[in-house]
């Protein structure tokens, strides 16, 4: 017989062992060694059936044996010990507490979080920054609330069929078997979150809490009695289901999931968030709900509602391209909110944040950078194509001065990082070893790192037999599976999500030269690879399925794999063990790419076009670059191109370098690159240092503006939006009337002053109202600008309605220039003059 339906039962622990629950049910044991082997030795064998999850093992063991361990003194001893190290770490003051100007509170919201394998919340690299964002939050003290979905089925879990064809299965998951607890009142009652629907219905939703270390992860889930069979439905998978799926869960998270943050903080006493982050679009609708609270409660009116909500909110966009934007019918925004969701906000206001050029579409990020005074991408290159993508929501600008800036991302170093790697690093920096790890031989980095890729090819052949008796071969067949890969080969990884642009298959471009270099008799190369393509993209599974196809080849199966179902618990044997790692996405379309961050902590080179972080912290010696081909418009060209540099970089210096080896049996160039990115590049790939970045240059200016706005009754809101009204009502009037240079003679000398005038009609705007500038800079065959200088003009008195103002600069290029002026919005309580996206130009 079958279940009907799952559920979990945690056992009852002697009163000895009691401290294991919490130690099991927070999440700081995911990076915590000391925990994890404390899991282990109380059923060393039951650990590994339970896949390294504590709620389970607990779960699982058998009270013979927790009688056992608890009349175990020096196993009590240990149980007490690391519970109190957990105490200390929850208690304690670190990086945050006691620095000035910070937030009292942080709301951190995301569609997914993948803080651990035993929480399948997450499906790729969006879901993997966020939990490593809680982490590094964490340990740094951040007083940080985060808000998501509980998925029943999580995402997928992948498969192959006989001919290589992805599948998927959706296991169901018991939370109660999950490291969570339900969010209750103080008489025990699971507290539920409204949110209205149309037709007069109500979606209710209770609140699941993860404990990520200091971190509280609220994770809300619609899967109960009191909803209807389709609102039940909203939290069954991620990314699943149709735009009104899609819309229904994203209403819920951002609306449903403010409310959820305040019954947390005034249930546990939490600080209220002054700062609220959405990682990326599809949470945006938090500031609706947010404006609510402020028309309902203070009082405000709309405008005065969004001035107050945008100070205190900063919005990161994830995606490179519209396409990953998440964009609904406008018919289906406007069904929703037209009802009862957000009383006090009118739909056509809700409808106009999201706005774009296609008028019949209402778009999610357009509505997260209009709802937020402090918007960033996710690497250097990134908020450059950013500013280009969303670059028509300030009309006027060129495409550098758009604001979005960007904070790089990083990885949870603890999480990623393999002990051997940490301890050799960590010892080597306690014995005072210089920036190059010289305390470290070339012969034990060279063991260590050997020691790694041995225990990654154990699972590569356990992974690949698995998956074969699930494609459905026998027993007898797979005695090769005990053969392939070899702890002596060089070993390059390439695992990530498989859209397109990721160019799963650019390998395969030259089957024959790819088959070459694997079978290479001197110099082998052998290749891992892994990833999960969305359920409805047909063109990702092709992908797969050509990889498959060419794995499956007996003449190379030994020596390239592809592993099903992805996942963390996957990833860390990857980011150990290969020395390379591979990335060749199509270039700018890699907003950052994590994932070569894992492997650079381990020790491993970076073999990658330069794009995401690649293309900032690429110095020459932490692995190689592959040539792009940009503005090769056609994509077959681009392709052949790329790939066939691909194969001359592993043909002509990553396998030489690998291969060549002293009398000692160590390439020591090779561990000069290893040492070299360890010491310098480590520091710079830590979410640690991202968190630490979005502290100082993000939430705290947010927190600042919040205040401002928010002191004697909201009296900062009400300002600027009197400001916006006023500068609304005068700007189509005002113009740049006359303008005129002098001092820059016939043959003027870089350096030179140059005095430039204006005279503007204000529109009736005061002259402290606007920001007017001089721009000058090289001038092209159009007349068009490039290399400007900015200098903004004094104001110098006016009469009969016209302003006059001028400027006095140095010329600053040899060549021709030009000049011109324009006119901005002024007001301190503006992040930037450019926020508004306002500008007047001469005509």
């Amino acid at each position: 017989m079958r279940a009907l339906r799952r559920f979990s039962v945690r056992a009852q622990l002697p009163a000895a062992l009691a401290p294991l629950q919490d130690l099991a049910t927070n999440l700081r044991w995911t990076w915590h060694g000391p925990t994890q082997d404390l899991f282990a030795s109380v059923d060393e064998a039951a650990w590994r059936a339970s896949g390294g999850d504590p709620v389970r093992l607990l779960g699982e063991v058998s009270p013979t044996r927790l009688s056992e361990l608890a009349a175990d003194a020096g196993f009590v001893g240990r149980v007490g010990e690391i519970a109190d190290d957990l105490r200390e770490y929850l208690s304690g003051p670190r990086w945050y507490q006691g620095r000035e100007g910070l937030p009292a509170g942080v709301g951190y919201f995301s569609m997914e979080f993948g803080v651990s394998e035993v929480l399948p919340n997450y499906s790729g690299g969006l879901g993997i920054l966020a939990g490593d964002h809680l982490k590094a939050a964490s340990d740094l003290g951040v007083p940080l609330i985060a808000v998501g979905l509980l998925y029943r089925s999580g995402y997928f879990r992948q498969s192959l069929s006989l001919d290589g064809w992805q599948q998927e299965t959706y296991p169901a998951l018991d939370p109660q078997g999950l490291p969570l607890h339900l969010l209750a009142d103080s008489g025990g009652a699971p507290i539920l979150v409204h949110v209205a629907m149309p037709e007069g219905r109500v979606l209710r939703a209770r609140v699941w809490v993860a404990s990520v270390g200091r971190v509280p992860l609220l994770l809300l889930d619609a899967d109960i009695e009191d909803n209807d069979a389709d609102l039940r439905s909203i939290t069954d998978r991620l990314y699943g289901g149709d735009a009104e799926h899609r819309i229904r869960q994203e209403i819920l998270v951002g609306i449903g999931g403010v409310r959820a943050v305040r019954a947390y903080c005034q249930v546990t006493g939490h600080a209220a968030p002054e700062v609220f982050h959405t990682n990326e679009g599809h949470a945006g609708f938090l500031g609706l709900e947010r404006m609510r609270e402020l028309v309902t409660s203070a009082g405000l009116d709309i405008d005065q509602a969004l001035a107050a909500v945008r100070a205190g909110t900063v919005f990161t966009t994830h995606t490179p391209v519209p396409a990953g934007i998440d964009r609904f019918p406008l018919g289906l925004v406007q069904h929703y909110f037209s009802g009862d969701l957000l009383p006090g906000i009118e739909t056509d206001r809700v409808l106009a944040l999201g706005r774009e050029p296609d008028p019949d579409m209402f778009n999610m990020a357009h509505m997260g950078l209009r709802l937020a005074q402090r918007s960033n991408g996710v690497s250097q290159l990134h908020g450059e194509v950013s500013r280009g993508m969303f670059s028509s929501l300030w009309g006027g600008f060129d495409a550098p001065e758009v604001p979005i800036g960007s904070v790089t991302n990083g990885v949870h170093g603890p999480t990623w990082t393999a002990r051997e790697i940490a301890g050799m690093t960590a010892g080597a920096a306690a014995a005072g070893a210089g920036p190059e790890l010289f305390g470290v031989s070339d012969a034990l980095l060279w063991e260590m790192r050997g020691t790694l890729r041995s225990r990654l090819v154990n699972e590569v052949r356990r992974r690949v037999r698995a998956s074969w008796l699930e494609r459905g071969a026998s027993e007898p067949e797979l005695g090769w599976t005990e053969r392939i890969f070899d702890p002596g080969v060089l070993t390059i990884g390439f695992a990530r999500r498989v859209p397109t642009y990721k160019r799963l298959t650019l390998m395969l471009r030259d089957p024959e030269r790819l088959k070459a270099l694997l079978l290479d008799p001197e110099r082998p190369v052998q290749l891992v690879i892994a990833g999960k393509s969305h359920p409805a993209d047909e063109s990702g599974k092709r992908l797969i399925q050509q990889m498959v196809h060419f794995a499956d080849d007996p003449a190379v199966r030994h020596r390239i794999v592809f592993l099903p179902d992805y996942d963390m618990s996957m990833a860390r044997y990857l980011y150990w063990g290969c020395d390379v790692w591979l990335n060749n996405p199509l270039r700018p379309l890699e907003a950052c790419g994590t994932s070569g961050m894992k492997s650079a902590l381990n020790g491993g080179l970076n073999l990658s076009v330069r794009d995401g972080w690649w293309d900032e912290l690429y110095d020459g010696r932490n692995g190689w670059a592959i040539p792009t081909a940009d503005g090769v418009d056609d994509p077959d060209r681009r392709d052949d191109i790329e790939a066939n540099a691909l194969y001359d970089l592993l043909t002509s210096q990553v396998a030489p370098l690998f291969y060549d080896r002293g009398a000692d049996g160590v390439p020591d160039r090779w561990t000069a690159l290893v040492r070299h990115t360890l010491a310098t590049l480590s520091p710079k790939v830590q979410a640690s240092r991202m968190v630490m970045d979005y502290v100082n240059d993000w939430y705290a200016p947010a927190a600042a503006a919040a205040r401002v706005v928010a002191s004697d009754g909201y009296a900062g809101a009400k300002e600027l939006a009197n400001f916006r009204a006023r500068l609304d009502a005068a700007w189509p009037s005002v113009r740049v009337a006359e303008v005129d240079a002098s001092g820059a003679a016939d043959t003027p000398v870089l350096g030179a002053p140059m005095t430039v005038r204006a005279t503007v009609d204000l529109g009736g705007l005061a002259a402290t109202d606007v920001l007017v500038q001089a721009v000058v800079g090289r001038a092209d065959d159009h007349d068009e600008l490039t290399g400007t200088v900015v200098e903004p003009m004094t104001h110098v008195g006016g009469s009969g309605g016209a302003d006059r103002f001028e400027a006095t600069m140095p010329l600053p290029h040899a060549g021709v220039l030009g000049y011109t002026v324009r006119v901005l919005p002024a007001n301190e309580l503006l992040a930037s003059p450019v926020e508004l996206g306002k500008v007047v130009l001469p005509a």
